[in-house]
């Protein structure tokens, strides 16, 4: 359960040029690239199966989806469709003997999303709210700044009660193989274990920093969604917030998808260096040093992903965008 939540909540914005990024997942890694993604996982009895699918985003074959903030919002889209799909094929693969139920599977998807919608929107409205009856005037950025520090006190709560968790652990051990071999593939050496291993385990495009920034980013999104709501003469409670914050989401992770590309651009520049160092911190958590074997499942990953092109983008130039 506790698992299907992390997942709901780790989402993973991915590429959209030469580049690559990915996921770990149950006792494996996830690499995307462009035109396909492949997925590697290392079953009980050692042997490491994988799964290739060629894949291209409509943000590269549609041009209103490739306008900014819509672009965020369709990667995002395509990321959690990609991520529960490989998700649930590595959890077949990994434990092949146990029995699902897809009816369950799915109640437990519902359950988990409500969780956490519940966690992570809801308790951080009602807080702002009890917290705001004691200030003398109705702000809406001061509420959503109230707002958004309970849900990043949630959020590091919840990860390190999860880090302690074996599975979890081994989780992130596979997100720190993930990306030391991205790495290793951006440095344009050639991918081997020794390589990788010499790399960090924290990226500056993780989707962890990802989440981070969403959550920067909604203190002032909603500040502005609900500025504008009061303007339409909309009394703001806790429940119409509920039901204006929630839809507007993916809106919310669009705008994060910009900050996330500049940041990306402007990387040396000293603000966004700040802006991205509390996503690199937070990474002490949720990725781990790999062993041998899950670095070696992670290459096989991208090494599948690319099949005949890898030699094609191995040494090239590029900045990444997003990786897991």
């Amino acid at each position: 359960m506790l698992y299907l939540v992390y997942r709901s909540i780790l989402l993973t914005l991915m590429k959209s040029t030469i580049l690559v990024g990915g996921q770990a997942v149950i006792e494996g890694v996830m690499m995307r690239v462009p035109g396909s993604y492949a997925t590697a996982v290392r079953q009980s009895n050692g042997e490491v199966v994988l799964d290739y699918h060629k894949f291209n985003s409509k943000v590269v074959s549609n041009y209103l989806f490739s306008l900014p903030i819509i672009r965020g919002m369709i990667h995002l889209y395509e990321s959690m469709s990609i991520g529960y799909k490989t998700l649930e094929w590595s959890a077949k693969i990994s434990e092949p003997d146990q029995k699902t139920n897809k009816f369950i599977d799915i109640l437990l998807s519902i359950v988990s999303l409500i969780f956490s919608l519940g966690l992570f929107v809801g308790l951080p409205i009602i807080s702002a709210d009890f917290f705001q009856k004691f200030l003398s005037e109705n702000n809406t950025l001061i509420f959503n700044l109230i707002s958004g520090l309970v849900r990043i006190i949630i959020f590091l709560s919840y990860l390190i009660l999860i880090s302690y968790m074996k599975d979890i652990k081994r989780l992130f051990q596979f997100h720190g193989a993930e990306h030391q071999t991205v790495y290793n593939f951006e440095s344009g050496k050639s991918l081997t274990i020794e390589n990788a291993k010499k790399f960090p385990k924290e990226h500056p495009r993780c989707g962890t920093s990802f989440i981070f920034i969403v959550m920067l980013v909604s203190i002032i999104s909603y500040s502005l969604i609900d500025s504008l709501a009061i303007s339409f003469g909309i009394n703001l409670t806790i429940i119409t917030r509920l039901l204006i914050h929630i839809p507007c989401l993916p809106l919310v992770a669009g705008f994060s998808y910009e900050v996330l590309k500049l940041s990306a651009k402007y990387k040396n520049y000293f603000f966004f260096k700040v802006l991205g160092y509390p996503g690199l911190m937070l990474q002490k958590i949720t990725t781990q040093v790999p062993s041998e074997e899950q670095l070696e499942v992670a290459i096989a990953a991208l090494k599948n992903a690319f099949g005949d092109n890898l030699k094609k983008y191995e040494g090239k130039e590029f900045s990444a965008e997003a990786v897991g």
